[in-house]
């Protein structure tokens, strides 16, 4: 393990720890309890919040792993890139095929892409390349 962790590590485990806890509560707030934050959610589509609530799971492994500086760690940030843009293209797909969706669905797996994107090729740089 390596010893000399930069800043930019502990800042990429602390937006992964804390994006994968927030993931699992609104994702297990969706699926599990019934009530106002379900009903707030609008037209959720299923799957992706299923895939969403389990992928925060991922994400908590990923950041503790990337906090000790484990090459894994960076081979499943770049898994979480390339499932959530499958997702993501499967979403697009059930919304051309005139699917129920909210707009801030579109958002929020947009910002999912690019900050696990980020954190990814900043892993690899700082964990894999050196």
């Amino acid at each position: 393990m390596k010893s000399d962790r930069s800043i930019g590590i502990g800042i990429i485990t602390v937006i992964a720890v804390v994006f994968g806890l927030l993931t699992i509560k609104s994702g297990g707030s969706v699926l599990f309890v019934d009530g106002t934050f379900r009903e707030e959610a609008g037209n959720y589509v299923l799957f992706v919040v299923w895939f969403n609530f389990l992928a925060g799971f991922v994400y908590l492994i990923a950041g503790s792993g990337l906090w000790m500086q484990k090459h894994w760690a960076v081979w499943i940030s770049i898994f979480i890139v390339a499932a959530t843009l499958v997702v993501f293209a499967i979403f697009g797909i059930h919304i051309l095929k005139g699917g129920m969706y909210e707009v801030r669905t579109i958002a929020a797996m947009s910002l999912r892409t690019v900050v696990w994107t980020l954190i990814a090729m900043f892993a690899y740089r700082k964990i894999i390349r050196q």
